[in-house]
């Protein structure tokens, strides 16, 4: 998933190497990481913000936030053992996914990381602000020198901090696990100080239930003011995707990364939950409170979750005065402790993201540059700051929060799809640790996600189009279209491009053969069994020869991730004698083929033969399938089939061959739809050139209604009518209790069977379907299955690739 490009030329030119990080980070390094970014501003800056919106029920919301990011977490333990390198939750998702999803992965990473160490520098500029108001005779609302007011004050300081922790990070990862251990040790501490007299302050009141149920209930907003809070709060939940970013500088992570992703989420979820009942209990309604919150109501009239929804961020600090020795000065100190390690830890991560989409070329390559005594990624170091201090100083801590938490959320969406497409796509990768019962956590997860989407935008308000009392909603949503939109053209205006240049360096073609002529439309013919050449090349001919097309052949040679690219020319021969074999074949066959051979050399053979597809804007595939059973589950045909067949952007043919004989009849079953008028228009093409009969079946079961069999009637009509006047055919109704065992039954009485693909569940394990998938593997006579692209809808249909437990 690293680029291993190089470049060689004369003996004394330079070759490029790839560039890989290198620091000796533990586990207890990468957990304090993670809890440093999770106990950051979320507890700090938004637990006021939050109980404003779910009431008392905050302290749900925080659970249930625990249980959501648990069913991300798993997603993030499992790939982020398997891929151990800088980048995360974007390069998953590039490697799984069609683009441009693994660059939008990136693009909002990159962009939430940011907009998340914005959102903890303005909450320092806070809390280092109120440290002076406390400590001296300010005032809340100072102006210094009739011109600079607590905002920009506030502000000043949030932008000098991000500059000192992009330093910080220049100088080392090293560094920053160290000081991470220190910063959320002396947080927790006073975290715990504050749980325990905030609990004590509680329980010694009598009354002190009526502030969770009633004033006017325990959750005054009802369900949804629990789920606003929820995805109002997820930021303080990211912690993991900042633990996956330190993959390439962790000792053995293949067991740390699972296991701080873990250790951090158990930590965090009980802190968070604590926090918000001793806040909800211990605080009190006094008139100097509501004075400091600017409410002109008497304290009968006001509920504690009010109160804290005007005191925002200082809530904590209030609460901390009334009922902790030191309270303020102990609060603003770890309010300081977590923005820094938060500031940290998301510094540490947004360039990270950037470092590893320059190194893959969808960023410039500056992006990739590492400073040659520090060994840090500079450049990107430098870029992420830009963005961060801007967006610290320009917007609200509300519409901060909440732009960080949608790009969260997207980016969270793709990763828990793209574990479950890695099943399949990447079955043989080391994972240390596995989801269990696959696919469902991950599934629920997305679903989760979904719900918790739209409640932040409309509990924060877009009170420019009539809904709420603020625009904090609005504005967040805004950014992030501008963030998207302005993505969008980077991708199709310098990413695209780049990408496709990319993939003649990733499987480069080492040998390319080809006869003169050539024509508009391709069919792709890879192979690698000498035996199966003859019998895969026969079909490819009588297409292209109906369908005026010329014929692509290609062999892929293989090397280990390890290997660099162009150490694999050296293993070409062998297939450049199956090369020359099968232009041969073509070439006397009297077709008038114009055929080309291409050996490419690649880390992947599926991924090499759709590189070729792209690359050449192929029309058809024809590939051959040995047709035996399937050893494991998480196979359907072969990896490198299922791989194929599911990303293809084209047309696909899969061909089981069997017995070489005279092709004279051809069994066609159909069931309507767009693959199987694609079956029945290959059927043709071979009948034309094989002077073969078509016999064209519907199979019902025995206790079909005359309606069924009229349809069955109405389909093989009109399958007929498709069919050229001059070609054969015949058509039949089969009666059976099981499809597949009829239309094996039958198969035997044809010398080729080809059949279209069927539609099945969005998380079922099939390919081209359960039905043809069953007459493949048991069918004695050779079996073709067709599937056509359906373009966007083909498309669509990639993200909800079959799962495999």
């Amino acid at each position: 998933m690293s680029d291993p490009s190089a470049e060689s030329g004369d003996a004394g030119s330079t070759r490029e190497v790839e560039v890989e990080l290198s620091r000796d980070m533990s586990l207890l390094d990468i957990t304090m990481i993670g809890v440093g970014a999770m106990i950051g501003a979320g507890v700090f800056a938004l637990t006021g913000f939050a109980a404003g919106i779910a009431g008392p029920a905050i302290t749900v919301a925080f659970i249930l936030n625990g249980i959501v990011a648990g069913f991300i977490a798993i997603s993030y333990a499992e790939l982020g053992a398997a891929f151990p390198e800088a980048g995360g939750g974007y390069l998953w998702v590039k490697e799984a996914l069609v683009d441009p999803n693994g660059f939008y992965a990136g693009w909002m990473s990159w962009f939430a990381h940011a907009v998340a160490c914005s959102l903890y520098a303005v909450t320092f500029g806070v809390f280092l602000t109120e440290f002076f108001v406390v400590f001296t005779d300010l005032g809340t609302s100072f102006v210094l020198f009739d011109v600079i007011t607590r905002h920009i004050i506030e502000k000043t300081i949030a932008a000098i901090i991000v500059v000192a922790f992009a330093y910080i990070n220049y100088r080392g990862a090293e560094e920053t696990g160290s000081a991470e251990i220190v910063v959320v040790v002396i947080k927790l501490v006073i975290l715990g100080l504050f749980i325990l007299f905030g609990i004590m302050a509680t329980f010694s009141t009598p009354t002190w239930p009526a502030k969770f149920v009633s004033r006017p209930s325990f959750a005054p907003e009802g369900i949804a003011g629990i789920i606003g809070a929820m995805g109002f709060t997820f930021i303080a939940f990211e912690g993991y995707e900042i633990i996956v970013q330190s993959g390439e500088e962790v000792i053995n992570p293949g067991k740390n990364v699972p296991k701080a992703v873990f250790y951090s989420l158990f930590i965090v979820v009980p802190v968070y939950v604590l926090v918000a009942f001793a806040l909800i209990g211990g605080l009190k309604i006094t008139p100097e409170l509501l004075t400091v919150a600017d409410i002109g109501r008497p304290p009968s009239e006001v509920a504690v979750w009010q109160a804290l929804q005007e005191l925002g961020e200082l809530g904590l600090i209030r609460a901390a005065e009334q009922f902790l020795p030191y309270g303020a000065a102990l609060l603003i100190i770890a309010g300081l402790a977590s923005t820094i390690s938060a500031l940290n830890a998301t510094v540490y991560s947004s360039s990270r993201v950037s470092f590893a989409m320059g190194r893959d070329r969808v960023l410039p390559g500056t992006f990739n540059q590492i400073h040659p005594e520090k060994k840090t990624p500079h450049v990107a170091i430098f870029i992420s700051m830009i963005i961060i201090v801007v967006m610290a100083v320009t917007l609200p801590i509300e519409s901060v929060a909440a732009a960080a938490d949608i790009m969260f959320i997207l980016l969270f969406l793709q990763v828990n799809w793209t574990v479950i497409k890695m099943r399949s796509t990447h079955p043989d990768l080391p994972r240390t640790y596995t989801i269990p019962y696959m696919p469902w956590p991950p599934v629920i997860g997305i679903v989760l996600l979904l719900i918790l989407l739209p409640f932040i935008i409309y509990e924060l308000g877009l009170a420019a189009i009539g809904i709420g009392s603020g625009n904090e909603g609005l504005v967040a949503l805004s950014v992030t279209a501008i963030w998207m939109a302005l993505g969008l053209v980077i991708y199709y205006g310098y990413s695209a491009e780049k990408e496709a240049e990319k993939l003649e360096e990733e499987t480069p073609i080492v040998v390319a053969e080809r006869s003169p002529a050539s024509r508009e439309t391709e069919i792709v013919v890879p192979i690698a069994n000498p035996e199966s050449v003859e019998s895969l090349l026969q079909t490819a001919i009588d297409l292209a020869r109906d369908r005026d097309a010329e014929i692509h052949v290609i062999s892929v040679v293989t090397v280990p991730q390890q290997t660099p690219i162009d150490q694999g020319e050296q293993f070409i021969d062998d297939e450049r004698e199956v090369i020359d074999q099968a232009i041969s074949f073509v070439e006397t066959s009297d077709a008038d083929i114009p055929v080309k051979g291409t050996i490419r050399v690649g880390h992947d053979v599926a991924r090499a033969i759709l590189n070729t597809v792209e690359q050449y804007d192929s029309e058809l595939l024809v590939m051959g399938w040995r047709g035996k059973q399937r050893r494991r589950r998480d196979f359907v045909l072969g990896s490198n089939i299922d791989t194929v067949v599911t990303n293809a952007p084209c047309d696909v043919l899969v061909k089981k061959i069997g017995p070489v004989k005279d092709i004279e009849s051809i069994l066609l079953p159909t069931a309507g739809g767009p693959h199987s008028t694609f079956a029945a228009e290959i059927a043709q093409s071979i009948a034309r050139t094989t002077d073969a009969q078509i016999d064209i079946v519907r199979v019902l079961g025995p206790t079909a209604s005359e309606e069924d069999w009229a349809d069955a009637k109405e389909r093989l009509d009109a399958t007929t009518a498709d069919i050229d006047e001059e070609i054969p055919t015949e058509q039949q109704v089969l009666e059976g209790t099981n499809v597949a065992d009829t239309i094996i039954d039958q198969s035997a009485e044809h010398d080729i069977t080809i059949i279209g693909a069927t539609r099945e569940g969005l998380l079922e394990q099939f390919v081209f379907g359960a039905i043809p998938e069953e007459v493949g593997h048991r069918a004695e006579n050779t079996v073709i299955m067709a599937k056509r692209d359906l373009g966007i809808t083909s498309k669509a249909a990639r993200w909800f690739k079959r799962w495999s437990p």
